[in-house]
């Protein structure tokens, strides 16, 4: 690690420890040359997520987007802002594991109704009626009609 104070590139860890939850971590370093004292931070690398829209143009993963649709299906409902940023956070970590780099809607649609679906089923209803593109009536009666079962 260079050294922000002589440019030295020699440095030894006087201190590591977890920062932000685990996400990274922090170490304090002396530089061998000048033996000043700096931090650096360690992060894994987030390689970028490319979404397919169904129109077949690209564009960058948005967690945001992600948690803001989970909002709308779940508005006037009981469920907790936390547990839509955990599926958020657990849709892109398996997203981030699979090899793919390009990943259709369609894709990240499914596994965001798996888990609406166990945490409320009104909520999985909405998102799945905006995200299916029900045509009527019927094909919305179909899919409850899955659900009933599905409950047993």
């Amino acid at each position: 690690m260079k050294c922000p104070f002589c440019g030295y590139t020699e440095s030894k860890v006087i201190d590591s420890r977890p920062a932000e939850e685990g996400a990274s971590i922090r170490r304090r370093r002396e530089c061998l040359a000048c033996q000043r004292r700096f931090t650096t931070y360690e992060v894994m690398e987030r390689l970028p997520l490319v979404v397919i829209k169904r129109d077949g143009s690209r564009q960058t993963f948005d967690k945001n987007k992600l948690i803001g649709s989970m909002l709308k299906a779940c508005e006037k409902r009981s469920v907790a802002l936390g547990d839509l940023e955990r599926i958020a956070d657990e849709i892109e970590q398996e997203l981030q594991n699979e090899l793919e780099r390009e990943i259709p809607t369609s894709e990240i649609g499914e596994m965001v109704m798996r888990r609406l679906k166990s945490l409320d089923e009104v909520a999985y209803v909405r998102f799945a009626s905006v995200y299916r593109q029900f045509k009527d009536i019927n094909t919305f009666m179909e899919e409850l009609t899955r659900l009933m079962e599905a409950k047993g």
